[in-house]
């Protein structure tokens, strides 16, 4: 390989640059070559709607795969959850390095956990599938909360909460993780309350399909324990986004008998918005070794999901 600075796109928010700068020194440290952040704006980051009303997947995406194909940057790092789950023909997933906390968290004021939230509560959060997962299991625990929608970044997010608007508001671990501000986390919310998006905590690290070399340089990052796991999530979330609306929880999880893994459970939910009613399944198989492997984990589980009744659950995108 040369020593010509790689080119990584990146879209312009404060967590994107964090974790792409990450991304950077640590392909720095595996190619020997200099690495340069190439700021991309996508039409996520300058939409003001509502990310469900805008196609939610993808419109973070599209901008950095478009300069990825007219060679303006040599690869560019997603959140993984952002991706769509068809795959285009002409780009490689060179990596998915180890993932970060998958968990849902809570920043409340005053240091409230979930459990403590006063009757009643205005919960912030732009995501049906958390709106879903929170307003049932507040319903479990005979309490009323008022889900919120909100979009903006982490400061704009945390900002409601300060500012009194909010009692709480729910993001991503990984992402105040990855910006040096998980200290602001009042409660975590464990996976067995609150399902996280497919992908959620991981990175999709893209190049051309056919860079050959430098898919050879960049998969010194895969983890294939991470990419097993997030392979069946999303094949899971493709599975029941062709019958059914409704938002998505997916998490897959190693299950191991001391140091030696066994199995890998894949735990899935959809339900509607306001939590009354949700499908929660699960099953457990061997760890897969192979793309197609985890792919039929995640399908075998939607089609049980489907036939207990997701599909019913379409209608009531949150507007």
């Amino acid at each position: 390989m040369s020593d010509q600075a790689l080119r990584l796109g990146t879209r312009r928010s404060r967590l994107a640059m964090a974790q792409s700068g990450q991304v950077a020194e640590k392909v720095r440290r595996l190619t020997g070559r200099p690495v340069e952040l190439v700021e991309i704006t996508t039409y996520g980051d300058v939409s003001r709607e509502q990310l469900a009303q805008i196609g939610g997947t993808g419109v973070f995406v599209t901008a950095l795969r478009e300069a990825l194909l007219r060679g303006e940057v040599d690869f560019a790092v997603h959140s993984l959850k952002d991706l769509p789950t068809t795959h285009p023909d002409d780009l490689a997933l060179a990596a998915v390095p180890v993932r970060e906390d998958a968990r849902d968290v809570l920043v409340a004021r005053d240091g409230l956990t979930f459990e403590q939230l006063p009757e009643g509560a205005r919960v912030g959060t732009g995501s049906p599938r958390r709106m879903s997962q929170l307003n049932a299991y507040a319903r479990s625990h005979g309490l009323t909360i008022e889900t919120v929608p909100i979009r903006g970044n982490v400061d704009t997010r945390i900002g409601y909460v300060r500012k009194g608007e909010l009692d709480a508001v729910v993001l991503a671990a990984a992402g105040l993780n990855r910006i040096g501000r998980s200290d602001e986390v009042t409660d975590f919310l464990s996976v067995d309350t609150v399902l996280p998006a497919p992908g959620q905590g991981a990175l999709a690290i893209e190049c051309t399909a056919e860079n050959a070399e430098l898919i050879t340089a960049l998969n010194g990052l895969d983890d294939p324990h991470t990419r097993a796991a997030v392979t069946a999530e999303r094949s899971l979330l493709a599975a029941l986004e062709a019958g059914c609306s409704a938002p998505v929880g997916a998490f897959a999880d190693l299950l191991a008998d001391g140091q030696i893994v066994k199995e890998m459970r894949l735990r899935g939910v959809v339900g509607t918005t306001d939590g009354s009613t949700l499908v929660q399944l699960s099953t457990t198989g061997p760890v897969p070794e192979t793309y197609d492997q985890a792919m039929a984990l995640g399908r075998e589980l939607a089609a049980e999901m489907l036939a207990k009744g997701a599909a019913g659950l379409m209608g009531e995108r949150a507007h």
